[in-house]
Formats: structure tokens, sequence, C-alpha cells
């Protein structure tokens, strides 16, 4: 019996090999060349990366030399650089240099700078959260700009349900304020104050908005020169 085992397990794998060698002569071609590919695909994707991480450092230094440039008061050289990255950088390091692009203009020109973040708002290739960040952006530079209806009309937007809803009603209800519109003020800081979401530092400002509102408009009144004294007596 043992003997009829050994027979049969030689007679498969012998047929084993028979069907390897079949398959082989049919597709070597094939195998050799999905090989090739495979092992092309890993090399040419460890290069990608390789390339990615390389471009990433290089782009980290550049933004690092314009961030120190422009604090240096040399703006110039660092416009040249974010306008370098912004048009080759890698996309992480595009959209940042854009950002700081922005407020660098804004410094130098507020109506500029406000332009630029609101295109980068409108770039629907940004991350929704980032579009809203530059409308804020603009929106608070567009406020010491002639003409703030704009700007008040996208701050009202963001108070809407905006993630920087916060900001947005504050600067609202500070606006009001300082127009001596108390009740739209209130209207503003309550929203903030009933808002379970609204950071802690945010809640003690709104108890200082609070008392202002309360307090209302300040009424100076002039003060009424006192009458002068009667001349003294005249003796003789």
């Amino acid at each position: 019996m043992a003997e009829n085992n050994e027979f049969f397990r030689e007679v498969n794998e012998d047929y084993r090999r028979d069907q390897v060698a079949q398959i082989w002569r049919r597709y070597s071609g094939v195998i050799i060349a999905l090989a090739v590919l495979v092992v092309a695909s890993v090399g040419g994707w460890r290069y990608w990366q390789s390339a990615q991480r390389s471009a990433a450092e290089a782009a980290s230094e550049q933004f690092d030399t314009a961030n120190r440039l422009a604090r240096e008061g040399k703006a110039e050289e660092a416009d040249k650089i974010f306008t370098g990255l912004e048009k080759d950088g890698p996309a992480g390091y595009r959209l940042l240099a854009q950002f700081r692009s922005a407020v660098e203009a804004a410094k130098r020109d507020p109506a500029k700078g406000a332009a630029e973040f609101d295109a980068i708002a409108g770039d629907t290739g940004v991350g929704d959260g980032l579009r809203e960040l530059a409308r804020l952006r603009s929106a608070l530079i567009r406020l010491d700009l002639p003409d703030p209806a704009p700007a008040l009309a996208s701050l009202q937007s963001l108070a809407a349900g905006s993630p920087f809803r916060h900001t947005a009603r504050e600067m609202l209800g500070l606006v009001a304020l300082k127009r001596g519109q108390y009740e739209e003020a209130g209207r503003w800081f309550d929203q903030l104050a009933t808002d379970p979401e609204t950071p802690q530092n945010l809640r003690q400002r709104i108890e200082v908005y609070a008392a202002l509102v309360a307090g209302g408009p300040v009424t100076v009144t002039e003060a009424k020169p006192e009458p002068a004294a009667p001349p003294p007596p005249i003796t003789r």
C-alpha cells in the first residue's frame, strides 16, 4: 500500500510539473511583462514619493525665507518668493503662499489685500473652511474702507452658521455699538451668549459688551459758567 501511495504521489508531481511547464511556455511573455510592470510601478511610486518629499522640503525653506523677509520689511523680495510658490509650489504651500501674500498686500494696500482674499474665497478648488476664512479676512479688512457695506453683508452671511460665526457676530456687534445702534449690538451679543459653542474667552468679552449696551449712549452736558463774584465794596 505504501508503494502504491508513493507511486501516485510521483505521478501527481510529474503531472503538476507538466502543467506548470505548459503554462510557462504559453504565458511566459505575459508573466514577465506583468512582473516588469509591478517592479516599475513600485519603483515609480517610490520615486514620486521621494520627489514630492523633496519638493515639500524646498517649498518649506522658501516659505520660511519669505516670512523672514516680510518681518524684516523686505516686502518686494518676500512677494517674489510667495508668487513663485503660488505658481510652482506643492498644493499646500501654494495656498499658504496665497494667504501670506494677501496678508502682506493688505498692510500696504487694504483694498488689494481684500481682493486677494476674495480670490481665494472664490476658488472652488479650495476647501470650504479655508474659503470661509478668506471671506472673513476680506470682510475684516473692508470694514475700515470707505464703503463697509460689502464687509457687513459678508459678515452677516458668515454669522448665520459658519464655523467663524463667533468672530463675525462679535464684529457686527462692535460695529453696531460704535454706530450707537445699541439694540442691534445687543442682538448680536445675545446670539453669542446663547450659543453653547461660543469660546470661553469670548464669553468674558461679551460681559463687557453687554454692560456697554446696558449703559446706552452717554450724554455729555455742557458745563454752565458760574456767575462772576460781585466786586468788593469801595471804602473811603
